[in-house]
Formats: C-alpha cells, structure tokens, sequence
C-alpha cells in the first residue's frame, strides 16, 4: 500500500442555458462571435442601474440539486464577492456564499474499481465574468459574456484518484445536458473545471498496527479546458507534491498556491499564491430580494421532481437490464442523437434476440458511417420492419443490416434481403466451402468449435447474404459429422 493519500475536490463552474442573463434583459448567447454586443447598463454596472433574479437560472439550479439528491434551501440569498480584474465591471461578483440554493448531494459514478459515490457540498448560482482577450501586446475585454448565468458545484475532499475526478466531470456534463440546464461545452468554456488538490503522508499513530494521516496542502489547479487535461493535471500534482514531500520535507513544503495546467509542456506552473475567503469581502447583496423558495409555486419541489426527464443512472440502469453491453448504453446514454432514433426504433422490440441485433447494427454499423441528422431522421419504423422479417427467419442478420444501411443511405422504405430455404442452393454452398477450407473444416473435426462459425461466413458470402445461417449450420455438421 502505498505511504501517500492524495485527496481531490472539485469546484465546477458551467454557464446556464437561459433567454437572458442572470441579473438583465441582456441576451445570453455564447456564440456571439462580435465583442461587446450583448451588453446594457446593468452588467456593465453603470451608476444607478438595479439587478433582477432571472427565474430561470433559480429553476435549473433547483432542477440540478433536486437530481442529485441535494436539500434545497428555503431561504436564499445573493452575497458580493469583491474582485479588482479588468474583467469584472462593477469591481465585485453577485455570488452566493453563506445560503446556497443547494447543500449536500451525491453524484454516482462507475470507475474502473467499481461503483463511486462523490459527495457534493453545495451547488449555488453566479453570474460569469467577462472574457479577458490578450493579443499583440494589448489585453481587451469582451464583456458579451459578462452576467451570463453560472453554476458553481463544489464536492467533497472525497476523491482519490485522477480517473474518478475525470469520470465525476463527464457525468456532470451529462447530467446538465439531460436537464437541459446547459451544454457544457469544455472547449468554448462553457464548463470550467478546478481541481483542488492535496497529498498527504501516513503517519504511525499509538497502535502499530494502525496508521493516520491528515490533509496536505491543497493547491488549486486552473485552466483545464478537457477532461483528458483534468486527469492528467491531477495525476502530475500529485506526482509533484509526493516527490517534495519524498525529498525529506514536512507536508508544510508544498505551498497554498494557483497553478495553471500547460498543455505543451505536460505540467503545472505557479499562477499565484491562493486567496481566502476573507480576501473577497463578502457581504449580503443590498440591492436584490431574499428568496423564499417555498412561496414560488413552480419551484416547489413536487413540481420539480414532476419536471425532472429520465437521469442518466436511471437510464444505464433500463437499458443494461435489456442486455445491451456496456460500450453499446454509454453511447445511448451519452449521445442524444442516438438515443432518440433507440427510442423510436428499438426500444420497443420485445424479443430480446431481435432487440440486441437491432441496438449493435444501430451502434456498430449505423454510427460507423457517421450519418448526418438528416439521414437518422430516413428511419421512419425501419428496424420494427426489418427485425419482424429477422425474426421470421426470412431475413438474416446480415441482410438486416443490408436494409438499414439501404434506408440510412437512400431514404424510402427497407429493401428486405430475403434469405432462401432452397436446400439444394444450400447444399452446393456448404459443398463449395468445404472443398475450399478444407484445413478449417479438419480444424472443427478436432474440436475447434470457432471454425464451425467461420465455415458459416463463408457459405452466407457464397449465398450473398441470402443463406439461412441456422440451415447452413446444420448442413455442414451434417456433412462433417
């Protein structure tokens, strides 16, 4: 076992999908390319101008604690964060810090040691800074993106290991885009993602048998714009922290700081040495109301709970209990396009046999060819036809897959590859085939069972497809027998 404990929490902030921004009539739309265009008095803080909650940005946050079994506060509030950057115009942030929307919580997650919960501290509401441009020289602000609705997650010190904080990232992304709250898009910096963490050396404690350990010093890790470089930013920070403490020195060796993450170089580097909260003055927000969530109608928790779609545990749960495997549900779960043709095509195929082929063609051969949205939208109840005919055994497998394709490439109605039952077709098939893969026919007369299938490919390639793969399979046992 090893003598160090790494400990990692996260704080996530991700933009929230709204008609406005937090606190103005100012439009949210984070693909303005054209600076400073979605801007009024309010979020660029001129003299005399009042905020005003936006009820939406309220309702995705309750909407988030609500999935992942957080307690909703009754009683809420705005605070003032105070910043001095060229990027925040009134000189203070409109935070929450002491009465956040959302306490406590867990979020599931399946790592490759097995089922992980990670606790959650809270979940509350902001309003995003503008963005900073530093170009020839000179530094620019685009304030489009000031005031726009953001969430802040933070979790627990509970984490462990850089694959559990990647994997807690993923599904949190996945669960903003099930609940429509936003997309979370790491690469426009729609979900920027800080990984607070801190190595820690077992210590032998009175008993000999026991040993304890308490926190390192934590050090905040910026800029990780992927969750490959949250894994990797992890796993070299505490590669880093490990080899000071290993040098000789007290856990105290390793400073509170910000590092940033270099992508070229693979590393962390020192940004600047870590605030505390009292270094942002925080105090309650005078000009916006206290929030008492229970005198919201839409916001009670009945309602939010009716509101809430199928979450993405819920969903891996139905479709592993189908038999689908593993990389087949995480790609229905995850990619939305996909899912959508599974509902309306698949989900409802009661054989099982028929439902599993129908999912592989649909994730295996259908997502190989990379379609457009348009081409999906050809299905119009092709894999129920197509399947019915698999099932009767007037079709095979690969001439079901023939006609899907047929439908994705060209639109219209399924072309059924009928299989034929002619025996006396068959018969010259296998007959071929085994003059032709006589060392493969001998390879199955001595117990390998694999060839027999390879004999089988090999008569439907013959039969283009059209050969029942059940009496082919008969008709070379029996000639083998």
């Amino acid at each position: 076992m090893s003598k160090f404990t790494p400990t990692i929490g996260l704080e996530i902030h991700a933009e929230l999908k709204t008609r406005t921004k937090m606190f103005c009539n100012s439009k949210n739309d984070p693909d303005e390319t054209r600076p400073n265009v979605n801007i009024c008095p309010v979020c660029m803080a001129h003299p005399g101008t009042l905020p005003v909650i936006n009820r939406e940005a309220v309702r995705h946050i309750v909407r988030i604690g609500t999935a992942v079994g957080g307690t909703i506060a009754d009683f809420t509030e705005f605070d003032r964060k105070s910043y001095f950057y060229p990027d925040i115009p009134k000189g203070y942030q409109i935070s929450q810090y002491e009465h956040p929307l959302v306490t406590g919580g867990e979020l599931a997650l399946s790592t490759s040691s097995g089922q992980a919960g990670v606790a959650i501290t809270r979940v509350h509401l902001e309003e995003d800074t503008a963005r900073s441009i530093h170009s020839r020289g000179k530094s620019l602000v685009d304030f489009n993106r000031a005031g726009i609705p953001l969430m802040e997650l933070v979790t627990e010190p509970v984490i462990h290991d850089a694959e559990t904080a990647g994997r807690f990232a993923r599904e949190l992304q996945l669960l903003l885009r099930t609940l429509g709250a936003g997309e979370a898009n790491l690469e426009k910096g729609e979900m920027r993602i800080e990984a607070n963490v801190s190595v820690s050396k077992h210590e032998a404690s009175s008993s000999k048998s026991e040993t304890s350990s308490k926190l390192g010093t934590k050090v905040e890790i910026k800029n990780l714009n992927s969750f490959r470089s949250v894994e990797r930013a992890i796993a070299h920070e505490i590669a880093r922290q490990t080899a000071i403490i290993e040098g000789g020195g007290a856990v105290g060796q390793v400073v509170q700081e910000t590092r940033g993450w270099d992508e070229q170089k693979q590393e962390t580097f020192h940004q600047r040495f870590k605030e505390g909260s009292a270094d942002y003055r925080y105090f309650p927000e005078p000009d916006l109301p206290k929030l008492y969530l229970s005198e919201i109608p839409d916001l009670a928790p009945s309602a939010i709970h009716a509101s809430l779609p199928e979450l993405p545990w819920d969903r891996r749960a139905r479709l592993r209990a189908r038999g689908i495997p593993a990389e087949a549900v995480e790609i229905l779960v995850s990619d939305p396009i996909y899912s959508a043709v599974y509902e309306r095509e698949i989900s409802s195929i009661a054989d099982d046999k028929a439902h599993n082929t129908a999912v592989h063609i649909l994730v295996g051969e259908v997502r190989g060819k990379n379609p457009t949205e348009e081409q999906l939208a050809h299905f119009n109840n092709t894999f129920r036809t197509v399947m019915s005919h698999y099932l009767s055994g007037s079709t095979s497998s690969t001439g079901a897959r023939a006609s899907i394709i047929g439908v994705l490439e060209k639109g219209g109605e399924p072309e059924i590859k009928m299989q034929t039952i002619d025996t006396d077709v068959l018969h010259r098939a296998v007959e071929d085939v085994l003059a032709e893969h006589a060392t493969v026919a001998q390879e199955y007369r001595g117990g390998k069972e694999s060839a027999l299938q390879y004999l089988i490919g090999q008569a439907m390639k013959i039969t283009k497809g059209a050969g029942n793969p059940e009496l082919l399979r008969e008709l070379i046992i029996e000639q083998l027998g």
